[in-house]
């Protein structure tokens, strides 16, 4: 049989070829589906495990927020009314020459050296010394000082005879007058000599001191020096109206300057005007300042926080980690890996910090960073 013959039998009708051609689709049928399923497999995989990746970054973001907390403690607080201003010398005294005379300036005694600018100095302590010798000798100072040991051997002697009735009652009481005369005219001499010498009354601090050329002829007004005493220090303050009721005299204050961070000094109010200025509705205050290590400076501005009330032992937490919200301030504490959102009320406020008076126990795990995202039963995960 030859070529034509096969294939006309291989495409005959006979019935047999009926189920000869089945039989061929479902063959190719069969191994199109398992290249296709071969094919397609690997792709449904990648997709699976995407799928589980995208799924478990997920559920690890939503259990992990790390977060800062600390425990909740008592302490205690206060609240302030603020205010600035500058500082002055509690005492401050500036000398001038009283008398015509040339000028020189002393030595220190602590240095062996001329006075300078800084100078701690006690009070009686002579500065400068102003020569003029016609004005020296006009006081008569060693005539005044003969004249009294003379009236009061006068006076002596009198009331000797008056005792014996060899003098009258008036010539005694003439010696007397004399001598006391005597006394008055040493002690004007020694006053009036005293001008030559530029002496401070009070302990203090050299502040001021003019230069003059050794031998200089000063007039009478001419500024010497000036001594400040700083370790007391006043500022005059000026307080909101709002705050007339809670400001007391013998309100402390805490008293601070840029320039020394780390130094705090106490001051208190000392006196309080009664009155009101109609154009600033503000009232004036003096507010006095220990200074003791002169770590303040005359002229300094400082700020001043008036201490108008205060707490012990009571809950107290940093001011920042308190959201506003519309019902209300709220904080967050963590209880079972939780973040559990606290309603609070508060009292009293510093700069920084905040009485609670409800919403928080002691004890507590409070959160203080990574707050700001929180939800209420939101998965945390503590850091430190």
């Amino acid at each position: 049989m030859n070529f034509m013959e096969n294939r006309c039998i291989f495409f005959n009708t006979h019935p047999c070829d009926q189920t000869r051609r089945k039989r061929s689709k479902h063959i190719w049928r069969g191994i199109v589906g398992q290249r296709f399923s071969m094919a397609i497999m690997p792709m449904i995989l990648v997709m699976a495990f995407s799928s589980c990746n995208t799924d478990t970054t997920s559920f690890d973001t939503d259990i992990s927020v790390p977060v800062s907390v600390t425990e909740v403690k008592t302490n205690s607080i206060e609240q302030y009314v603020n205010t600035t201003g500058s500082v002055y010398a509690m005492q401050e005294v500036t000398l001038t020459s009283e008398i015509v005379g040339d000028y020189y300036l002393l030595n220190n005694p602590k240095t062996g050296r001329p006075f300078v600018l800084g100078n701690i100095i006690g009070p009686g302590q002579k500065i400068i010394r102003l020569e003029n010798a016609e004005y020296e000798n006009n006081i008569k100072i060693e005539s005044e000082e003969l004249n009294l040991d003379i009236s009061k051997r006068e006076f002596e002697k009198q009331e000797s005879l008056f005792d014996k009735g060899g003098v009258t009652l008036r010539e005694l009481k003439n010696s007397e007058r004399d001598y006391i005369n005597a006394q008055f005219a040493l002690e004007n001499a020694k006053i009036q000599l005293d001008k030559m010498d530029i002496k401070t009354p009070i302990k203090g601090v050299i502040v001021n001191l003019p230069y003059y050329t050794k031998g200089t002829r000063i007039n009478t007004g001419d500024e010497m020096v000036t001594i400040m005493n700083y370790t007391q220090l006043y500022m005059e303050v000026n307080l909101p109206e709002k705050d007339i009721v809670q400001i007391k005299i013998g309100n402390l204050a805490n008293v601070t300057n840029y320039t020394l961070p780390n130094d705090t000094l106490i001051g208190k109010i000392t006196q309080l005007s009664p009155v009101i200025d109609p154009s600033t509705r503000t009232f004036k205050g003096l507010l006095v300042i220990n200074n003791p290590k002169l770590l303040l400076r005359p002229g300094m501005f400082v700020k001043a926080d008036i201490v108008v009330a205060k707490k012990e032992n009571t809950i107290v937490i940093p001011k920042d980690i308190i959201l506003s919200k519309q019902r209300g301030k709220t904080v967050f504490v963590v209880e079972r890996g939780a973040a559990s959102e606290r309603l609070i009320t508060t009292g009293l406020e510093s700069a920084t910090e905040v009485e609670i008076l409800k919403g928080l126990k002691k004890d507590e795990r409070l959160i203080t960073t990574g707050f700001e995202t929180l939800r209420n039963r939101s998965k945390v995960k503590v850091i430190r």
